[in-house]
């Protein structure tokens, strides 16, 4: 069920792998704590297409997106185009959470807060 989820097509594929190399300072911020299983032991991937849309990162084991956004987000129309594609993923059974560039950046702790939550650690 989650292999279907997550399938998409392979321009989209190709298109992720330039996305990891090409991440934005806030991306790269989180990526630093958060790979190699270094939160709590969770396995994220960065740049993961799903469907027609990539995730910025996706945890499997909790079906969890984390969504980091960038000024392209709060431009006019953006706000539409995210909330179609944040109701395309809730369809396919996984969370969203999203923050802003510059959250990453100044406060990653608030994100490892919220994170906590959201994934129930103590």
């Amino acid at each position: 069920m989650l292999r279907n989820s997550i399938k998409s097509s392979p321009s989209k594929t190709a298109f992720a792998k330039v996305l990891r190399k090409d991440q934005t300072p806030g991306e790269k911020a989180l990526w630093r704590k958060i790979r190699s299983r270094r939160f709590y032991g969770f396995k994220f991937r960065r740049q993961v297409p799903i469907g027609p849309y990539i995730a910025d990162f996706l945890c499997i084991d909790k079906k969890l997106i984390i969504e980091i956004d960038g000024y392209t987000h709060f431009e006019e129309g953006a706000a539409e185009k995210d909330k179609k594609r944040e109701d395309y993923l809730i369809k396919k059974g996984f969370k969203v959470i999203r923050f802003k560039n510059s959250t990453a950046l100044e406060n990653i702790d608030y994100i490892f807060g919220e994170l906590k939550r959201f994934l129930d650690i103590s």
